[in-house]
């Protein structure tokens, strides 16, 4: 009984000393947040502007935004929008039932061949398998036809914004800036 007390009188201590630590640590710092300035035109579009002749941040800033408002106009596109979807690939079909008759007429062949009684088997088994060959050959033609498409719409997605890079530049040179 003595020992349960100063086995109980001790866990109260050390509850209590790990509250009292608790207590004296700090509360944690609320996490920064970044106060940075919105990224301007050019760095959107991914181009360096650096003034030749002296002008201020502010004055940099305003002939950023007047020549991306420019280029815009001019060009008719819009850098921020989002791209358009990628257009899809007309899919091809009849890759199974190609496949079949090619693989019927080689199968009833080989057929005819091993056996003059078992041209039907060969053809149904050749049939089969042709399918299946088909139809794999149509499906990878169809992925490969995808890809295209995709990469065909990144290419047209870049060259769109090259075209507004160089009507953004050329304005903003005339302002008496370097463009990189």
């Amino acid at each position: 009984m003595q020992t349960q007390r100063i086995l109980m009188s001790g866990l109260w201590l050390v509850i209590i000393s790990a509250s009292a630590v608790v207590a004296q640590t700090k509360p944690a710092t609320p996490p920064q947040t970044s106060t940075a300035a919105p990224a301007s035109p050019a760095a959107k579009i991914g181009v360096f502007v650096y003034p030749r002749n002296n002008q201020t941040p502010q004055q940099q800033s305003k002939d950023e935004n007047t020549c991306y408002s420019s280029a815009l106009q001019q060009t008719g596109i819009d850098p921020a929008a989002p791209p358009p979807p990628p257009q899809q690939a007309p899919q091809q079909k009849g890759g199974a039932v190609k496949g079949a008759a090619k693989g019927a007429a080689g199968g009833a062949a080989i057929g005819a061949i091993a056996d003059d009684t078992d041209t039907g088997t060969g053809a149904a088994v050749g049939a089969t398998a042709g399918a299946v060959r088909g139809r794999r050959q149509q499906q990878k033609a169809n992925k490969q036809a995808e890809q295209q498409a995709k990469q065909q719409s990144q290419a047209q997605q870049q060259q769109r914004l090259d075209t507004f890079r160089k009507a953004f530049s050329a304005c903003i040179d005339s302002k008496g800036y370097s463009v990189k």
